[in-house]
């Protein structure tokens, strides 16, 4: 298994909206996602592209906020009200060789394989296996990009 590149940093918010007047605002964010319901997960997401150096493609930033008192980022934020970083997001070449390999190693993998925010296989790793971090696995989206 070959590690990729870094796609997202995942932060939790109570509220989308001020966070993306947050980004826009005081980070000068340009291009930010209209935000979307993912309810398989239990939230809203978006995304804030940053620029990457010499014009290539930056990382982004997912904004995540709960659907409701039943999602799983709403009860980490019972700890952070306030949101935070939730996770760091991965890009794999082949999601089901990643999952192996992680298996293979003994590390938790946190449910099934399932499709992500970005369209594409996903699966989580356990913070307690990951130096201390949620760590979202996802198949390099087809065509390059986010």
């Amino acid at each position: 298994m070959e590690l990729g590149r870094l796609n997202h940093i995942g932060v939790a918010t109570p509220s989308i909206a001020e966070s993306i007047r947050y980004y826009r605002d005081v980070m000068g964010a340009t291009h930010i996602t209209e935000p979307f319901d993912l309810p398989s997960q239990g939230v809203k997401v978006c995304f804030v592209d940053t620029p990457g150096a010499g014009g290539t493609e930056g990382t982004q930033i997912e904004l995540i906020e709960p659907l409701g008192p039943d999602s799983p980022v709403a009860k980490w934020m019972e700890k952070k009200p306030y949101g935070g970083q939730h996770h760091v997001c991965y890009e794999v070449e082949d999601i089901e060789e990643a999952r192996s390999w992680f298996e293979g190693l003994g590390k938790t993998i946190l449910g099934p394989t399932r499709i992500g925010a970005h369209g594409t296989p996903i699966f989580f790793l356990h913070p307690k296996d990951m130096m201390g971090q949620l760590t979202e696995i996802m198949e390099t989206p087809k065509g390059g990009g986010h």
